[in-house]
């Protein structure tokens, strides 16, 4: 983790809520109907939030707040532009006002989830796989989407001598760890192409997850035949001698899918909606200036450098900057009808389990940030 102490994990899911008493007491009919009156426009107020009424928050039971602490995970990737970008340029320190915010570097995203679901972060940059994990486990209690932040940007790099699929079978080939984006992506691929993942018999292909910067040599010294990669590292193995077999992009119809996404813990969420507010006003900001300065690639490189730098990762030089940046696109649109496919890749790779997925996208926030901004226009 880029020179951050390494954090004591555990996970942890959120409970139910104890149920009611059903014991009446007589004589006190004010208080009962009190009572109805009050879980009526509970009720009222969770359905509106529901609706995507931002300020039903305020009419919620749960009490809200501006949060004192923002506790923020992302990843030292250019899949992660926007995190960069707004740490570097201060958007979301100067969004969140008086909310502190505490930044920390992991390594991939199922890492990340665990010390969300520890309580050790409040909201983190991670791709989707990761997120409809913790979800499901949890039966919806753990997380939530707010925003989208990149699609595309991942690519399945392999050796020269590496002709076609067919040329896998007996192999080893690397993913950035087990359960996340790019290693679902890649379980998925071989099973399309006929392959056992991690078997015995002669169409197997063998999985070894490892850290992006330690794949770029393994693929260097044969070690490894392939690997399923984020950009940059998907571009650097291609500048080091490796070719890209498959661009996940083709894989989608119209070749838009969820590469990096904003998840804030659900509990959080509800006790500080003004601050999650603000911080997706920052990530808003973060992914204009992207765009902006698409067409000014020095000042792209010196800016996602510094960001990468500031997370202890090694710097890149501009043309793989640039040529990383050719397979990205920013928004954040956090791309919802996608998740019901990213979903099945998960049950078919053994990665999660089937389940509904209803409230895992929530773009209350969103929309009321973009109806803000247009309004102000």
């Amino acid at each position: 983790m880029g020179g951050q102490q390494p954090l004591d994990l555990v996970t942890v899911t959120a409970g139910g809520g104890r149920p009611a008493s059903s014991r009446r007491h007589p004589g006190w009919p004010l208080v009962l109907t009190a009572l109805a009156l009050l879980t009526a426009l509970t009720a009222s107020a969770t359905w509106m939030r529901a609706d995507g009424t931002f300020e039903a928050w305020a009419q919620a039971s749960v009490e809200t707040s501006d949060a004192a602490e923002l506790r923020l995970g992302y990843f030292g990737n250019l899949t992660h532009g926007p995190a960069l970008v707004g740490l570097e340029n201060d958007y979301f320190a100067e969004e969140l006002g008086d909310t502190e915010l505490s930044p920390q570097v992991f390594n991939s995203g199922p890492t990340a989830v665990e010390a969300m679901n520890a309580g050790s972060i409040d909201a983190a940059f991670v791709g989707p796989n990761p997120a409809i994990n913790s979800f499901v486990r949890s039966q919806g209690r753990s997380l939530a989407v707010v925003a989208g932040a990149a699609s595309g940007g991942a690519q399945f790099v392999v050796r020269p001598e590496v002709a076609g699929p067919e040329d896998l079978a007996g192999h080893t080939v690397a993913s950035p760890e087990f359960g996340g984006t790019q290693d679902v992506a890649l379980r998925t691929w071989l099973t399309e192409q006929g392959y056992e993942v991690d078997g015995t018999g002669e169409r197997t292909v063998a999985i070894t997850p490892m850290a992006n910067g330690q794949t770029i040599s393994m693929l260097r010294q044969g070690r490894v035949d392939g690997a399923w990669l984020p950009q940059p590292w998907a571009t650097r193995a291609v500048q080091d001698g490796a070719r890209v077999l498959v661009d996940e992009r083709d894989l989608w119809a119209d070749g838009r899918y969820p590469t990096t996404v904003l998840v804030v813990r659900k509990d959080y969420l509800e006790r500080h909606p003004e601050t999650v507010e603000e911080l997706v006003r920052g990530l808003q900001r973060s992914v204009d200036w992207l765009h902006e300065h698409e067409e000014e690639p020095r000042l792209l490189a010196s800016t996602l450098n510094r960001g990468l730098e500031r997370a202890q990762t090694e710097t890149l030089p501009e043309e793989t900057v640039v040529g990383a940046l050719e397979a990205i696109e920013w928004t954040t649109d956090p791309l919802a009808d996608t998740y019901a496919a990213l979903l099945a890749d998960g049950v078919a790779a053994g990665t999660t389990d089937d389940a509904p997925l209803d409230g895992l996208v929530d773009t209350t926030v969103l929309d009321h940030v973009r109806t803000s901004a247009e309004e102000g226009s």
